[in-house]
């Protein structure tokens, strides 16, 4: 009998069932991992016994842990034919669609598994994960949620669900998610590290670092937790840990796109653009569909100088996503710099349509109006704009402020994002050395970024406190300075880069004022005064602000000396034979009105020749392009000097080559005006009708140097030409400008300094 039965067994195919040895042979197989003995076996059975609903399950199941994804679909369908109705094998083949990158047809599968069992776990776990890839976070969140009523106990439902509500921007219930997640299995790594991106999001960079390097212990080659431990530092203003971070994370994983581009950031926050370059363009060949990368490429390229280039990289970032309002203000900003306002001022506006609640976009097309297109009305009706944003995001501004004692002394902050080697510093250091003498006044920095050079270094020693606020919100900021007493608080910036307007909205101090950096209205009504002089603020403009205008009596302003000791140099026409004029403005300043008034002046004074130097003519590009704007004119590549950027000693020892300097308008020059006065270099300047454009005005008013100032286009160039003409008289000013200019208003810091002190004394109130 026992002979008949295996005969049969052997011989024929019409058994429904093969023997139940050669299934328990198959499942040992797999459960062992054995998969090509295991498939050999699966293979003899469905030979033999073609609808047996195990063995073609197994086959799906070896096939996709070995990742024959394509046979495990057509294992999988196969089980479904034979059993429509198995939620399992609706299941799997969910799993193996998921694998194949068909998302659409897995969820559909998985939803059909649940339907067939609504307390199948897994299939909610998975649908959950397959919605969130398809951007469905709100049918994802309550997927995962109904897994953990299904099972509180399993981990992975927790931390799916941590995962989702990140993505929501809940950041609080993720963090809640997370911590259930590492209650059940305190050695997730992932969690830890997820929790770490979370606890970031919150503000609270502390434990965010714990959780890092909680989940960098249990698993040290973990990239993504290098990553994020990156990100924590970046925001502790730990630049250097958070740089070693990132290149830990690329040295573990050098595919990981993200730390690229993360490490992009911090190279050109730090000033290394090369480097930063080479780290974007590494981020996009990794993931070439990545629009920031190429946004943050294009800022990099435009700090450089390759305008062309950033206007290539930010156009690829919005065929990407068309609806990025912060590339779209950046993409503004290189138009501008390129002379083509009106297609930057597009690019602000699409920002602010497409985010009205994106601050730089703002400030980036307020900039713009109030320095070369400056329309009062329609300046103010942006201003408002700005002011509402502003308003709509402070929740409650402060009403009530420290008393300092017997108001001794005064305790004075400073906002900026340039206390470094930049005109803000620049202007900024011999006053407060000159501030810090005086027993009354205290002197608090809020720095908004941790960039530093040697001028950071200098400026930093002369503050009673340095609090840098470039990791802090508003409200903490705010927070920070009001409890710091600050009685007056300044703003350097104004609706320049790195500024911090909106915390001024939540009122950290009984007194704000906007001074230096800035040369327009900044629109909030918790701005109290704009410092100005006579000549950037007459009364009759007074309509052209939201705050008061107080005026310092003779300059706003007052210049520090460069630490380079460099003599003036003879006047370089006497051994050139022939006039040079200067400009070492950028070249944004410089319209088709003003190459055309250089031009006339070119034309006029024989041989004559026209020296520039920014950054984009370090560049052939930018070398071209200002060429064939003055071929326009007749002026030839030979009549012209062009320089890219150098360090600051050989940028004044430039000065030497200059003879006369020739002002922009309507955006006039201000530190390159004051150091060309410095190196001896006279300056022809035009007369303005605002704020910016009146500059030059108080610049040649305080050094006794007014009949350079011109009222028309006409004057300007007869001006340049008749002081030119004149080498004898040109020469004598040039050798006696500098001792001239040390008993000026512009350069007299101990002067200034008794004016603006006084200034501040009865803005407060104290002194009449």
């Amino acid at each position: 009998m026992n002979k008949k039965t295996k005969a049969s067994l052997s011989t024929s195919s019409d058994l429904a069932v093969p023997p139940q040895h050669l299934q328990d042979i198959l499942l040992e197989q797999y459960q062992k991992g054995q998969f090509v003995a295991a498939e050999q076996v699966a293979n003899s059975i469905t030979r033999k016994f073609p609808k047996h609903k195990l063995s073609w399950t197994l086959l799906g199941a070896i096939f996709g842990q070995t990742g024959r994804y394509v046979e495990a679909l057509a294992a999988n369908q196969k089980v479904l034919a034979l059993s429509p109705r198995d939620a399992g094998a609706h299941y799997n083949l969910g799993i193996t669609l998921k694998s194949l990158k068909k998302i659409k047809e897995s969820e559909s599968s998985f939803k059909q598994a649940i339907t067939l069992n609504p307390n199948f776990v897994e299939a909610h776990n998975n649908l959950c994960i397959i919605q969130k890839e398809l951007g469905k976070l709100e049918e994802a969140a309550v997927t995962c949620k109904r897994a953990i009523v299904l099972n509180p106990d399993r981990t992975e439902a927790h931390f799916n669900l941590g995962v989702i509500l990140k993505e929501q921007g809940k950041f609080d219930e993720a963090e809640t998610s997370y911590k259930h997640a590492l209650a059940l299995d305190p050695n997730n790594f992932n969690a830890h590290s997820n929790l770490g991106v979370t606890l970031l999001e919150l503000g609270k960079f502390n434990e965010a670092k714990k959780s890092c390097k909680q989940a960098i212990a249990l698993k040290p080659d973990l990239a993504a937790a290098h990553n994020n431990l990156g990100n924590v530092f970046e925001k502790l203003d730990r630049s250097e840990d958070a740089i070693a971070s990132y290149r830990k994370a690329i040295l573990l994983n050098p595919d990981f796109a993200e730390a690229h581009g993360n490490l992009g950031l911090l190279l050109e926050e730090r000033g290394e653009l090369e480097n930063a370059e080479a780290a974007y363009k590494k981020a996009i060949a990794l993931r070439p569909e990545h629009p920031e990368a190429f946004n943050n490429l294009g800022n990099t390229l435009q700090k450089l100088g390759r305008l062309a280039d950033a206007e290539a990289a930010y156009s690829q970032a919005l065929l990407l996503k068309p609806g990025y309002a912060e590339c779209h203000s950046n993409f503004g900003y290189a138009l501008q710099r390129m002379g083509r306002f009106e297609e930057a001022e597009a690019k602000y506006r699409k920002a602010i349509v497409l985010d009205p609640e994106y601050a730089p976009a703002h400030s980036n097309l307020l900039f713009l109006s109030a320095s070369m297109r400056f329309e009062p009305d329609r300046y103010f009706d942006d201003l408002q704009n700005f002011a509402n944003m502003v308003e709509k995001q402070q929740l409650s501004a402060f009403t009530h402020w420290a008393s300092n004692g017997k108001q001794k002394s005064l305790r004075v902050g400073f906002v900026s994002g340039d206390f470094k080697a930049h005109p803000v510093g620049f202007f900024l250091e011999g006053v407060l050395k000159q501030l810090r003498k005086s027993s009354s006044i205290e002197l608090y920095a809020y720095p908004t970024t941790t960039i530093s050079d040697d001028v950071t270094n200098r400026i930093k020693t002369l503050f009673h406190s340095w609090a840098p606020i470039s990791g802090k919100n508003d409200k903490d900021a705010a927070r920070l300075i009001h409890n710091d007493g600050v009685q007056i608080l300044i703003d350097l910036s104004g609706h320049t880069a790195k500024n911090r307007l909106s915390l001024f909205g939540w009122r950290p101090a009984p007194i704000q004022i906007t001074w230096l950096g800035y040369f327009a209205s900044t629109g909030l009504k918790e701005m109290d005064y704009i410092l100005g002089d006579p000549f950037v603020t007459p009364e009759t403009e007074a309509h052209h602000f939201t705050e008061k205008i107080w005026q310092l009596p003779e300059s706003y302003l007052c210049f520090t000396p460069p630490e380079q000791s460099l003599p003036v140099g003879p006047l370089p026409a006497l051994s050139n034979g022939y006039i040079t004029f200067g400009c070492f403005n950028s070249l944004s300043k410089m319209t088709n009105e003003v190459i055309a008034v250089r031009s006339d002046i070119l034309n006029a004074v024989p041989n004559s020749k026209l020296f520039l130097k920014d950054k984009q003519l370090g560049y052939l590009r930018g070398r071209d392009r200002v060429l064939s704007q003055f071929a326009l004119h007749g002026i030839t590549k030979d009549r012209l000097l062009l320089e890219g950027e150098s360090n600051r000693q050989e940028y004044l020892e430039c000065y030497h080559r200059v003879d006369v300097a020739l002002s922009p308008f309507p955006y006039g020059g201000g530190t390159t005006s004051v150091e060309g006065l410095w190196m001896g270099v006279p300056v022809v300047t035009k007369k303005g009708s605002y704020f910016l454009s009146h500059l030059g005005e108080s610049l040649a008013h305080n050094t006794k140097l007014s009949d350079w100032i011109a009222f028309d286009n006409d004057q300007y160039t007869m001006k340049a030409i008749e002081f030119s003409s004149d080498l004898e008289a040109l020469g004598n000013l040039r050798s006696g400008l500098r001792e001239n200019l040390r008993r000026s208003p512009l350069y007299d810091v101990e002067r200034f300094s008794g004016h603006l002190e006084q200034a501040l004394w009865k803005m407060r109130g104290l002194i009449s």
